[in-house]
């Protein structure tokens, strides 16, 4: 994440997709991949334009996420929210599971902290986009890229990256329908046996270890999970075949991402036998879906372009 040293009228920040929880790490682990949303914010009178994925649904007024994170580091910093218009190009998927909320709110706040004249730290960053979002899986990859655990101590977000394989590759199916997270959250049960607990440590620990020492081959077992994925899978039909599709296309580990419905595989070859196995699973349950293979990205939000104020 870079930050300016200068006071400009407009500023361009990129943001990265990013897929959260990784199987059994719910609401504490992201990874940012290679797909991203450019978000141009100017003083002016106040607008919203939104073009690319999804741009119909997403919001033209203040609750528009973007402008939600923008006056939120206004309003940390003391400082008066001006006029401005936002003009986002989304090539993340709108509600699929991969980041398209975070990836506003963190535009928001790093393009509201560079018109500020002083930029943003990773810190700040974080505080505020995790406030907003309610956890920090996504927003710590959006703001770092790479791959973050991220968890609450006191009344602060801290993270820690986890090394990354320099060949791994990100299989995803984007399902041609949106997601609502409010409901894939709400089917999730408020208690968990000690049992599934155990067992989503267990695969939490060693899915961290497992990228950091290149042990892909503990992923199949490092991506399993028990606190979201079984519920969730009676909302996102063929969810569970898909995941063994990938599995026997050549995948280390596949899991839900986020709150779905996308699918997300890692592999380090048959990248695209891996994604053709996944679409005709989802054929096979009468989905009709898209798949992207991308890399994951270290480079996390960032001023793109900036105009000076004359």
């Amino acid at each position: 994440m870079t930050t300016q040293n200068n006071h400009p009228n407009s500023v361009t920040v990129r943001v990265p997709a990013t897929a959260a929880n990784l199987g059994p790490g719910f609401d504490s682990i992201g990874i940012a991949v290679e797909m991203w949303n450019e978000v141009t914010v100017e003083h002016g009178p106040f607008e919203v334009v939104n073009e690319g994925s999804g741009a119909e649904l997403i919001s033209t007024d203040d609750s528009n996420l973007v402008v939600v994170g923008a006056r939120a580091v206004y309003t940390a910093r003391g400082a008066r929210f001006p006029n401005l218009k936002f003009h986002s190009i989304n090539e993340i998927p709108l509600a699929r599971g991969l980041g398209s909320s975070s990836a506003a709110i963190v535009s928001g706040i790093l393009a509201g902290s560079a018109l500020q004249g002083d930029g943003c730290n990773p810190s700040e960053a974080l505080q505020l986009a995790a406030a907003i979002e309610g956890h920090p899986d996504n927003v710590a990859s959006a703001i770092l890229g790479g791959c973050q655990i991220g968890v609450k101590s006191g009344d602060r977000w801290i993270t820690s990256e986890i090394p990354l394989p320099e060949n791994l590759h990100a299989v995803v199916l984007i399902p041609d329908y949106v997601g609502e997270t409010s409901k894939a959250r709400g089917v999730l049960d408020d208690q968990v046996s000690r049992e599934d607990a155990v067992f989503n440590i267990g695969r939490s620990a060693l899915l961290a270890n497992a990228l950091a020492t290149g042990r892909l081959e503990l992923l199949r077992y490092a991506t399993e999970d028990r606190l979201h994925q079984p519920v969730r899978s009676g909302i996102y039909k063929g969810l569970n075949t898909i995941i063994k599709a990938a599995l026997t296309g050549g995948a280390h580990g596949a899991f839900l991402s986020g709150a779905g419905p996308s699918v997300m595989a890692f592999a380090t070859g048959q990248e695209y036998t891996v994604a053709y196995e996944m679409t005709e699973a989802a054929r096979l349950h009468g989905i009709e879906a898209s798949t992207r293979v991308l890399r994951p990205t270290s480079r996390g939000a960032y001023v793109m372009d900036s105009e000076q104020l004359e």
